[in-house]
């Protein structure tokens, strides 16, 4: 019997190994056609994210990294240029 844990997969984990999972995430398939079970994804998408906190993934190459922008200024929303600030107004109260 495998004394093989989660814990201990994650460890031994290689790139080309999370790559493979990743992209078997990504397209909900393995590399030979078969569909993924919900299981089989969630357990996937979970090995994938624990790989890349514990490899050090920068966070803008992780898995549903999303990039917080505001149009035309940093993430805090500060240095909106005032022709961009009424983008976002109800036109129909005009």
């Amino acid at each position: 019997m495998s004394d093989m844990t989660f814990e201990r997969m994650i460890q031994q984990m290689t790139p080309a190994i999370y790559e493979s999972l990743k992209q078997a995430v990504s397209l909900r398939k393995w590399p030979d056609g078969r569909f993924l079970t919900a299981e089989q994804t969630e357990l996937c998408l979970e090995a994938v994210m624990r790989y890349e906190v514990e490899n050090g993934v920068p966070e803008e190459a992780r898995v549903g990294f999303l990039e917080r922008r505001t149009c035309g200024a940093d993430s805090s929303g500060a240095n909106v240029s005032p022709a961009l600030t009424g983008l976002a107004r109800d036109a129909s109260r005009d």
